[in-house]
């Protein structure tokens, strides 16, 4: 059976910077049904306490936080990077101990967007891109997906189980 790593506030846990979760999400809820979901919090598994301030990447590229040419910063001015990377090797190790091929995280999240974040500047502009876990995951050959885009991830999931 695949396993797939998903967020944590998409599973009803009360993660997200402002310390709420997400909607409730039925096909989720049947893969932990089933012993199929790692649930992960990037943000609090790199440190960060909950809830805590808004964190943006300037210019909304995830790659870039990875590169060492951008940070991640809170809307009061905190640099918290060091946290972010943090959390993007803890989803890492995780893929990999799991053997991890499917990853369902928060759209537009500065850790788990897949294709849009936002820009930095607190207004709620986005912009294509990804967070910085999201971005991890691409790059080690795990295929992303948002929670609007679970019939995707469904798809390839029953396409990995019939190989």
């Amino acid at each position: 059976m695949h396993r797939v790593l998903v967020s944590r506030c998409l599973l009803g846990e009360r993660v997200r910077y402002d310390g709420q979760a997400a909607a409730a999400y039925p096909l989720l809820a049947a893969w932990a049904a089933e012993g199929r979901v790692v649930p992960v919090c990037p943000e609090v598994e790199g440190g960060l306490p909950t809830p805590r301030p808004r964190a943006e990447i300037p210019g909304g590229q995830g790659a870039a936080v990875l590169d060492g040419r951008l940070p991640v910063v809170t809307i009061d001015g905190g640099d918290v990077t060091a946290a972010f990377l943090s959390g993007a090797e803890r989803c890492l190790d995780l893929a990999a101990r799991h053997g991890i091929r499917i990853a369902v995280l928060k759209a537009k999240s500065p850790s788990c967007g897949n294709d849009h974040a936002y820009d930095g500047t607190f207004t709620g502009t986005l912009l294509p891109g990804e967070g910085v876990a999201a971005a991890a995951l691409r790059r080690a050959g795990v295929r992303v997906f948002h929670e609007d885009q679970l019939d995707d991830a469904q798809r390839l999931l029953e396409s990995l189980e019939a190989e």
